[in-house]
């Protein structure tokens, strides 16, 4: 990863201009993307221009083409669709368009261009790109533009951001618009569900994707689905029997629903349509059951975008802008995309073809090749979704047994990891147990054994289930040895947050006094802090910092009739900043406090002067976020009455306490999909361990790599030893000592207008898309 200075990028675009437009079909998260690419292009000292209508108003020209300022994309952060309009042009698609594209580009100088659409759009965009210097020789010839002008640009830069809801689009993690789509999606199937429920209903879903089936399995995974059609997967012939059989068997085990989850593109082994009225009739006729269709349609390209695309299209508009500035005649046009949680750049056209490599695979009937093209990612889902769907009785007993327990406080995902990890286990041949209330039940004996079936329903659900508590094992661990010799238990999986990695530390520095606990352990990081060592993310944050977000964004809404107000907010997250920062990318907020990030009053000076110049301009509110713990002294009481006091005469100031809010609500898509997986990976990994470790009639386990925290760092999932994670932790402020979204801060504050030095700002790399990386990529 290379590392630029933001100071030094400071006019390094002086003199240059950047267009910025909209294409094909709108999706959540493309206002944030415009935003970013304006501001970040006025910051480096740019022109940047609006460009209306998508590649329409480019044809046109006019007034379609408008020179953007600081306060043109001011409180745009939380709208849905484009601000700057999207169409789908047809003139662009002849030279005659391009040509007047090309005229109304030179005549304001513009010579960058910012692409935020599909692959259609991104295809559109390279063509124009390879023209450009003849499309110039044609205007000098037809008397249109001075030969001068057309050797002033020579060259036409081009950067695409992927804005697709349905993730189809080779090479990135994740494209604009498709957690929000999810998000809108898992609203309807939570609502149905109590519906179905109560009228004892089979529901068949339609959701969106023609050729790609993402929404439709992610949907499916995250809402425990009993039947999916995906085009990329079609079912074998005779399907209708085998459904049916499926449908019958949930019911008659005391299910009062069903639900069947179809991509509007779903189709058979021999490429023929399958229509979710034909589904319906033939539950109808077959079963009996009361059966209704709801086709989702355009609900899910509507509503506000997600935190997760916020962030996302903020960070890839940064990287747009930086990508211009290096591009040269010489390096191919590239699209922004996501690896993990970094930006990278990618050859666009290497991600075009191998996008319609899916197509031609898919027109082929080359079902297998399709899923493998469509990423590691996209078959792991696939794969774990068949895995938990439909209950598997296990080859043979397998003798061991697996107790599951939360521990700390709740978080958002630890039901979909219980439930996935449940099932997993009973799958492997294990007794499964589940302890509540955490190590003080599991010291008390509250341990129950658990069935297939009493897990159903718990993905969407939130908080947890079998209680928590945050009672460390040092306090009782005479008592939870006996219970663990009592119920002959051999493996721990651990949910929860700081708590549970700090308790499982403990229970291994006791091995060599207790041969009990020389058993295998493993740590799912489940917290809204998102502090746990040995990953990138906690299960639970996500839904956290979503829950901040539309409170945030309902107190900024707040403001609209009231002039000159600022803000001060409370989040939650003992000393990690983490929610506090993500939140505040994701509201556009004009400062975050965090304890990583030491301040003082001269700082929190510059912050009411900042806000003082900017109640001066049209944008006549403020938001300030403030970590709970950021700092002793300066509480959010004291900042809140330091804004009043400074403020006076120019601002009032309005002090909010989110407080537990963050801790609530369902899981979002990802906490339900993440929770899911790692359920999976963690029961896999500790059966593996037990093979392993027994001997002799017996498991025993004392190496350092039986006890883990299994978490994801950029892509890769790996199980690190809690012994060796110690080294790495901060356990006076119960975080890791080095944690990777800092280098998002530079954003939160270049977005913020904030007049602040930046050290170094992390570029991301080009790299290749080719069916190898496709294949090798874990895309956990």
């Amino acid at each position: 990863m290379a590392s630029v200075d933001l100071e030094k990028l400071r006019m390094t675009g002086d003199g240059r201009s950047i267009a910025v437009l909209t294409s094909g079909g709108d999706a959540q998260g493309m206002n944030a993307a415009v935003r970013a690419v304006t501001r970040m292009g006025m910051y480096v000292g740019a022109k940047v221009y609006l460009i209306y209508e998508g590649y329409q108003g480019l044809v046109d020209g006019g007034d379609n083409i408008k020179l953007a300022n600081w306060l043109s994309i001011s409180n745009i952060i939380q709208l849905g669709g484009t601000i700057i309009g999207s169409a789908r042009c047809k003139a662009f698609t002849t030279r005659e368009g391009r040509l007047s594209a090309a005229y109304n580009l030179v005549q304001r100088g513009i010579t960058n261009l910012c692409v935020c659409g599909g692959d259609g759009s991104l295809t559109g965009a390279n063509i124009f790109r390879t023209e450009w210097s003849g499309l110039l020789a044609e205007l000098v010839e037809a008397g249109k533009i001075t030969e001068a002008l057309s050797q002033q640009y020579t060259h036409l830069n081009i950067v695409g951001l992927v804005g697709s809801i349905d993730n189809d689009f080779c090479g990135t993690d994740m494209t604009i618009g498709a957690d929000s789509a999810l998000h809108r999606i898992m609203e309807v199937i939570d609502a149905i569900t109590t519906t179905a429920q109560s009228h004892q209903r089979t529901f068949v879903l339609e959701v969106m994707g023609r050729h790609c089936g993402y929404l439709a399995l992610v949907s499916a995974l995250a809402s425990g689905a009993d039947w999916l059609f995906i085009p990329e997967s079609p079912a074998a012939d005779g399907w209708e029997d085998r459904m049916c059989e499926r449908l019958g068997e949930t019911r008659s085990k005391g299910s009062r629903l069903n639900t069947v989850i179809m991509a509007e593109g779903a189709i058979d082994r021999h490429g023929k349509p399958i229509s979710s009225n034909y589904v319906k009739e033939l539950v109808v006729k077959r079963l009996g059951f009361d059966t209704r269709v709801t086709v989702l349609g355009h609900v899910q390209r509507g509503g506000t975008p997600s935190a997760f695309d916020r962030v996302l299209s903020s960070k890839m508009g940064m990287e747009a802008v930086l990508a211009l500035l290096e591009a040269t005649p010489e390096t191919p046009a590239c699209v922004v995309s996501l690896s993990g949680n970094h930006a990278v750049r990618l050859p666009l056209m290497e991600c075009v073809q191998m996008t319609k490599e899916v197509q031609k695979a898919m027109n082929e009937l080359r079902f297998d090749e399709a899923i493998q093209l469509r990423g590691k990612s996209f078959e792991n889902n696939w794969n774990t979704y068949k895995l938990l769907a439909h209950q598997k009785p296990s080859q043979s007993k397998s003798n061991f047994s697996l107790a599951i327990l939360n521990v700390g406080a709740p978080a958002a995902g630890m039901n979909a990891a219980v439930r996935s990890a449940v099932r997993v286990g009973l799958a492997q041949g294990h007794k499964v147990y589940t302890v509540n209330d955490g190590f003080e039940g599991l010291a008390r004996g509250a341990v129950n054994e658990i069935y297939w079936r009493d897990v159903g329903g718990w993905t969407g659900q939130g908080g947890s289930l079998l209680g928590t508590k945050r009672t460390r094992p040092k306090t009782c661990l005479d008592k939870i040895v006996e219970n663990i010799r009592k119920y002959n238990i051999q493996a721990l999986l651990v949910i929860g947050g700081f708590e549970a990695y700090e308790g499982v530390l403990q229970l291994v520095e006791a091995r060599g006094h207790y041969d009990e606990l020389c058993i295998v352990m493993c740590v799912i990081p489940a917290t809204i802090s998102n502090n746990v060592p040995g990953t990138d993310l906690s299960l639970g944050s996500d839904t956290a910092v979503n829950a901040a977000m539309e409170s945030c964004d309902k107190i900024k809404q707040s403001a609209s009739g009231t002039k000159r107000r600022v803000f001060i907010v409370e989040t939650m997250g003992g000393f990690c900043g983490y929610l506090a920062t993500t939140a505040g990318i994701a509201v556009g907020a004009d400062a975050a406090y965090i304890f990583e990030e030491p301040f003082n009053i001269h700082d929190l000076k510059a912050n009411v002067e900042h806000l003082t110049d900017k109640m001066k301009t049209d944008i006549q509110r403020g938001l300030v976020l403030r970590n709970e713990k950021c700092h002793h002294h300066y509480t959010t009481e004291f900042i809140h009455n330091l804004y009043s006091a400074e403020g006076k005469d120019i601002f009032d100031s309005r002090m909010n306490i989110l407080g537990h809010l963050q801790q609530g609500g369902s899981p979002t898509p990802f906490d339900r999909n993440y929770g899911t997986k790692l359920g999976v990976k963690a029961v896999l990994w500790i059966t593996d361990k037990l093979k392993e470790t027994y001997r002799q009639g017996r498991v025993f386990a004392n190496a350092p790599e039986t006890a883990c925290v299994v978490g994801m760092r950029r892509k890769v999932l790996s199980f690190n030893p809690v012994t060796e994670l110690k080294e790495h932790t901060d356990f006076e402020h119960r975080m890791p000592k080095e944690q990777w979204w800092l280098n998002l801060r530079p954003m939160l504050k270049m977005l913020a207008k904030y007049p602040t030095n930046f050290k170094e700002y992390v570029t991301g790399e080009i790299e290749h898309v080719t069916r190898r990386s496709l294949s090798i990529e874990t895309g956990f």
